[in-house]
C-alpha cells in the first residue's frame, strides 16, 4: 500500500512523516497548510536507527521522504483526534499511521506501530527533540517579532543601565547568537560550541529574575495609591518603564529557548539515553518560568483592573482625571497582555473604555427614571440642595411642608442625601437641567410675598 504518513504529536505539535507529496497532500486535505508548517530534517533521525538493516533499507530511500511540522491549534489538534494517536513508550509522544488504500478519498488509520522510518530504539525520541526544538524555535522567532512590533531594541535599554548583571546580558546574547548560527549550518553541536554557551545559563535566569523584581515593585507603588489624580500620573510615568522591563523578560526568555534548543542537540550527541528524561525536564523548567512571570504580570493585570473601576466609578467628579487613568491603565494592560500572549500566557483580561462624563451622566439620567417618579423627586431635591449649598449653605430649609423653617440647609442635605443616594443617586444628571429654573422662582415667589430672611439666612 501506498500513500502512507506517519503522524506524531508531543502535545504542542503535530509532525507528518513520509513522501513529500504524501505529506504535503495530506497537509492540504486537511487545511493544515494554513498553519504554516515548518520542514523537519528527518535526515538526522538515520543516526538514531542504529546500524542494522532498516537502517540501511531506510536510508536509501531517505531523498524521497520529508517531514514538516505544526503548531497544535484548533485544526490541526481535530485532526489529532479524528485519526485515534495512541500512545507510544517516549513519554509525552502519541502515534498514528494512516493512508488512502486504493480509490478511498479519506485517510485511514491502517496501523498503530511505527513504520519503519519510525522504528529505531531511538528514533522517536529523537523527532520529539527536534519537535520540541521546533515549538522553541517558533517561540523565539514570535519573540522576536514582538520586540520588532513595538520599535525598541533591548541592546539599547541594557546599555543604559548600569547594574552589572544587565550589561552582561549583552555578551550573552552574542554568545547564543553565535553558537544558533553555528549549529544552523554544521547540524550539530559540538563540545567546543556548547563549553562556549553552558556558563550564560546564570547571567540569564538573574537578568529575568532581576526585571520581574521591577515589574514587582512598580505594582507595589501603584497599589500604594490613594488619589485617582496620583493613580493617572503614577501609571502614566510607569507605563514606558514596564514595557522597557517587559522587553528585557521577552529577550531573557527567548535566549533560555536558545539554550535549550542547543542543549537537546548535546546530550542528543553525548547522552542519548538520557534525551527523554533531559526533554521532559527542560518542558517542566520551562512551564516553571511561565507561571514566575504569569504571577507577576497577572499583578500589573489585576492592579490596572481596579484602577479602571475606581476610575469609572469616580467619572463624575473627576472627568479629567478619571479618563486619563482609565487610558493609561489601559495602555499598560496591553502591552502586557501582548507580552503574555507571545509567551503563550492566557490573560482573560479586556480592554476597558474610560466613560466620559457626559455618558456617566446619561446612565444616571436613565437609572433615575427606572427608579420611579419618588426616587427621581428624592433626586431633584438633593439636587437643589447640593446646588444652593454651594450658593447658600445656611439657609434654613423646610423640610416637612409646614410652612416652618426646621434646620440650616446643610444639615438637611446630609440627612437625606443617603436615603437619596440609596434610592436613586445615580439620577443627579436628571435633575441638572431643572436647578436654575427653581432657584429663580423661589426668588420671585420670595419678593412677591415679601418674606423677611430668617436668622440662618443671615
Amino acid at each position: 500500500m501506498g500513500n502512507e504518513v506517519e503522524l506524531v504529536s508531543d502535545g504542542d505539535g503535530l509532525a507528518v512523516i513520509g513522501r513529500s507529496s504524501d505529506v504535503e497532500r495530506f497537509l492540504l486535505d486537511q487545511g493544515l497548510d494554513r498553519a504554516l508548517p515548518k520542514d523537519l530534517d528527518v535526515h538526522r533521525l538515520l543516526s538514531a536507527l542504529g546500524a542494522g538493516g532498516t537502517a540501511v533499507q531506510v536510508g536509501t530511500d531517505f531523498a524521497a521522504n520529508s517531514g514538516r511540522w505544526v503548531k497544535l491549534t484548533a485544526e490541526s489538534a481535530a485532526a489529532v483526534k479524528q485519526y485515534g494517536l495512541m500512545a507510544t513508550k517516549t513519554p509525552g509522544v502519541s502515534h498514528a499511521m494512516i493512508g488512502q488504500p486504493g480509490d478511498i478519498k479519506q485517510w485511514l488509520q491502517i496501523a498503530q506501530a511505527p513504520g519503519a522510518l519510525l522504528s529505531g530504539p531511538m528514533a522517536l525520541s529523537a523527532l520529539a527533540t527536534m519537535m520540541q526544538q521546533q515549538a522553541m524555535q517558533q517561540q523565539m522567532d514570535e519573540i522576536v517579532e514582538y520586540l520588532q512590533e513595538i520599535s525598541e531594541k533591548v541592546d539599547d535599554i541594557l546599555r543604559t543601565q548600569k547594574d552589572a548583571v544587565l550589561a552582561d546580558m549583552i555578551g550573552v546574547d552574542l554568545v547564543i547568537e553565535e553558537a544558533l548560527t553555528v549549529r544552523h549550518q554544521v547540524g550539530r553541536v559540538s563540545e567546543v560550541t556548547w563549553s562556549k554557551v553552558q556558563s550564560t545559563s546564570m547571567t540569564i535566569a538573574r537578568t529575568q529574575a532581576y526585571a520581574l523584581r521591577q515589574l514587582d515593585a512598580i505594582a507595589e507603588k501603584l497599589e500604594k495609591k490613594a488619589n485617582l489624580g496620583d493613580i493617572a500620573k503614577g501609571t502614566k510615568e510607569a507605563e514606558p518603564k514596564i514595557r522597557e522591563w517587559l522587553m528585557v523578560l521577552a529577550r531573557t526568555f527567548q535566549l533560555q529557548q536558545g539554550v535549550s534548543v542547543l542543549e537537546l542537540d548535546r546530550v542528543l550527541d553525548a547522552s542519548p539515553e538520557e534525551l527523554d528524561n533531559h526533554r521532559v525536564g527542560l518542558t517542566t523548567a520551562r512551564q516553571t518560568r511561565l507561571e514566575l512571570i504569569g504571577r507577576s504580570t497577572a499583578r500589573l493585570l489585576t492592579q490596572m483592573n481596579e484602577t479602571i473601576l475606581k476610575a469609572n466609578s469616580k467619572v463624575l467628579f473627576n472627568p479629567f482625571d478619571s479618563p486619563a487613568a482609565v487610558r493609561s491603565s489601559n495602555q499598560v494592560a496591553s502591552g502586557v497582555i501582548t507580552f503574555r500572549e507571545r509567551l503563550g500566557i492566557e490573560s482573560g483580561h479586556d480592554s476597558a473604555d474610560a466613560k466620559r462624563w457626559s455618558q456617566a451622566a446619561g446612565e444616571v439620567l436613565e437609572k433615575a427614571r427606572d427608579t420611579g417618579a419618588e426616587g427621581a423627586a428624592a433626586v431633584r431635591r438633593f439636587g437643589e440642595q447640593t446646588f444652593d449649598r454651594a450658593t447658600e449653605p445656611f439657609r434654613a430649609v423646610d423640610i416637612d411642608g409646614d410652612g416652618v423653617a426646621d434646620q440650616p440647609r446643610a444639615a438637611a442635605a446630609g440627612e437625606q442625601a443617603g436615603a437619596a443616594i440609596k434610592g436613586a443617586a445615580v439620577g443627579l444628571a436628571g435633575a441638572f437641567g431643572t436647578l436654575f429654573q427653581r432657584k429663580a422662582d423661589s426668588a420671585n415667589a420670595a419678593e412677591e410675598h415679601e418674606v423677611e430672611p430668617s436668622d440662618d439666612e443671615h
